[in-house]
């Protein structure tokens, strides 16, 4: 698809406190944008990030019909820029997009309006090891009416941020709550999809957590509020006797993340011990007390890997680690970041180069 660039008359780069990033604070000067109606993606432009225009009744705003991705761009070690795995996410976009009947935005749109939209604000990228530029494409229903029916127009957009280390942390192990009170979702609903209306599900709880003081929570399945889900808007691993498991995709209710894809490859590819399958939380336990559970740690695009060094189950505050980084989350931080700056060798060809 050919597309059009309209360039930002003036920047707003240097605002930008580089210090003291956080997580999604500034915005970058454009965004990519594409539109969808009468059957087909089209009107594909870059052009400055502004406000846009929306009726009172349009769709997403009722009914959800949202779904979005977060990717990075990373400023490697030659000065180029390398986008990592943008075609994963854009995959994970159609397979969210079935779940809430938004049509598939193709996947040379989504990684092309990734690598130039990273490339006329290639200035944004963060020179700084442990920074990067957020990516955060979306789609939403566009179209205005009031009843419950899926939209018949859509906009798709790409926006991008410079950000820091997602947690304060770093990486420092945090606490998480598991909850035992709350779902974020079930099988047969959208547990499955990066879909907004999960993340609406999930604050209640979060929020809840903090004000308690802990980074986030643990989830656990809606039904039986026994087995291990997600933490917080992460996927889990624990290393127990020397083996790393994690929760099966096949329980429907867990979004397929490209981080935690990187980890299985990778353990993989490291000759290592792994486990998708079912994990209850009483086995957990069962291993804390036994002395045998030695890590435990979520993967996303945004942290990485986050250590646990505590979860709170009820009564129960288990340690994990001394309250240290493990060697397993310290590796898999070291392998993933060290491919996504550039100062590994891409072995498995997930970066996406753009000399800038």
């Amino acid at each position: 698809m050919k597309f059009s660039i309209t360039k930002s008359i003036s920047s707003k780069i240097n605002s930008v406190d580089w210090k003291n990033l956080g997580f999604g604070k500034y915005l970058s000067d454009h965004v990519f944008i594409a539109d969808y109606s009468n059957g087909s993606w089209q009107n594909a432009r870059i052009e400055p990030y502004a406000p846009m225009p929306i009726e009172p009744a349009m769709v997403t705003l009722h009914y959800a019909q949202t779904i979005f991705e977060g990717l990075k761009a990373f400023r490697n070690v030659n000065g180029g820029i390398n986008i990592f795995r943008p075609d994963k996410n854009a995959e994970r976009m159609a397979t969210s997009g079935k779940l809430i009947c938004i049509p598939e935005i193709p996947k040379e749109i989504f990684v092309e309006g990734c690598k130039e939209l990273a490339k006329i604000d290639h200035a944004w990228v963060p020179k700084e090891q442990g920074h990067s530029l957020y990516l955060r494409p979306l789609i939403y229903g566009s179209d205005n009416f009031l009843g419950v029916h899926a939209s018949s127009s859509y906009r798709f957009i790409i926006m991008s941020s410079p950000v820091a280390l997602y947690y304060s942390e770093g990486l420092n192990p945090v606490k998480i709550q598991v909850c035992t009170d709350r779902v974020r979702a079930v099988r047969g609903g959208l547990g499955s999809a990066k879909a907004g209306a999960n993340y609406a599900a999930s604050l209640y709880a979060g929020t809840r957590a903090k004000k308690d003081g802990y980074a986030q929570v643990l989830w656990l399945d809606g039904v039986t509020h026994e087995i291990v889900d997600e933490v917080g808007a992460m996927n889990i691993f624990f290393v127990i006797n020397g083996k790393l498991i994690t929760p099966t995709l096949d329980q429907e209710t867990i979004l397929a993340g490209v981080t935690r894809d990187s980890v299985i490859h990778i353990a993989k590819k490291m000759g290592w011990s792994l486990e998708e399958r079912i994990i209850k939380m009483e086995e957990i336990v069962q291993a804390y007390k036994d002395g045998k559970l030695e890590e435990v740690f979520g993967t996303g695009t945004a942290a990485v890997i986050s250590p646990v060094g505590q979860l709170h189950y009820g009564d129960l505050k288990m340690v994990v680690n001394n309250n240290k980084i493990g060697k397993i989350s310290q590796k898999l931080y070291d392998t993933i970041t060290g491919i996504q700056y550039g100062s590994i060798e891409d072995s498995f060809g997930w970066n996406v180069k753009i000399d800038a």
